[in-house]
């Protein structure tokens, strides 16, 4: 696996266009592209409310993007959250495409993992813990512990269950050392280069520091989408960003 390959990049735009021509520009550079809420809800309501016609336009730019995209590098963000029998029947209509991965929150309990992890066909189920906009205070609010022993507590649940991966900032990679590798893939966001702005995560990591922490795969999106000036464009971000990931490759 190439350093590229370890980077997802979110495709948080409500714009079906402007998703095409980030995946066409960026497809050289990255590994994944990720589907998430934004997009899917976006591009439901649009091709509701538009008028027949655009409506249609809009379906067959859908089905480029999908075509462009390719199911091997789509992470459909669906953070399914439901009872056991709903994930199942969403598990098996996202599977039906063929992404590579897709993913189920783990608060969800561990019954509606074992359907999701039952019917995803080729994909990859990964498990969402704790979000990275979550600092410790919200965390012990929400789950009534410490995001660390949150996410070991999930982890633990969705290796049981025989899921595939486990999503969770890169601070809490360190404790996840307790399974065996490649037992989980970790899959990191929060991952903010030191030449990004934060934005609104909580709990971050940059690409070097999260790799050497043991991620598998990382998820940076505003860095490598809007970059600052200094950097250039999205593809200059990219190889930037894959250059700190071979250094620590290198150092792990």
């Amino acid at each position: 696996m190439e350093a590229k390959d370890k980077i997802i990049v979110p495709l948080d735009v409500s714009g079906v266009g402007k998703a095409t021509e980030l995946v066409n520009l960026l497809s050289p550079y990255v590994g994944f592209f990720k589907i998430g809420l934004e997009f899917i809800w976006s591009s439901i309501a649009e091709l509701i409310l538009f008028p027949e016609p655009e409506a249609i336009a809009l379906l067959k730019m859908i089905r480029t993007l999908a075509t462009a995209i390719g199911g091997l590098h789509c992470f459909i963000d669906a953070k399914l959250a439901d009872i056991p029998n709903t994930v199942k029947g969403a598990s098996v209509a996202v599977s039906r495409m063929g992404v590579r991965m897709f993913n189920v929150h783990a608060s969800a309990g561990k019954e509606a993992i074992l359907q999701a992890v039952a019917n995803k066909r080729n994909s990859l189920v990964l498990g969402v813990t704790v979000l990275t906009s979550i600092d410790g205070d919200e965390c012990v609010s929400i789950f009534g512990e410490e995001p660390r022993d949150k996410v070991i507590e999930f982890a633990t649940m969705l290796v049981d269950a025989e899921a595939d991966g486990v999503i969770c900032s890169p601070q809490e990679l360190e404790a996840l050392r307790v399974f065996d590798p490649g037992v989980l893939l970790r899959v990191t966001p929060g991952v903010r280069p030191k030449w990004a702005a934060i934005g609104d995560q909580k709990r971050v990591m940059t690409p070097g520091e999260a790799i050497k922490a043991g991620a598998d795969y990382l998820v940076i999106g505003r860095p490598i989408t809007k970059p600052p000036p200094e950097i250039g464009g999205p593809v200059e971000a990219a190889k930037k960003i894959a250059e700190e990931i071979v250094q620590a490759l290198e150092r792990r």
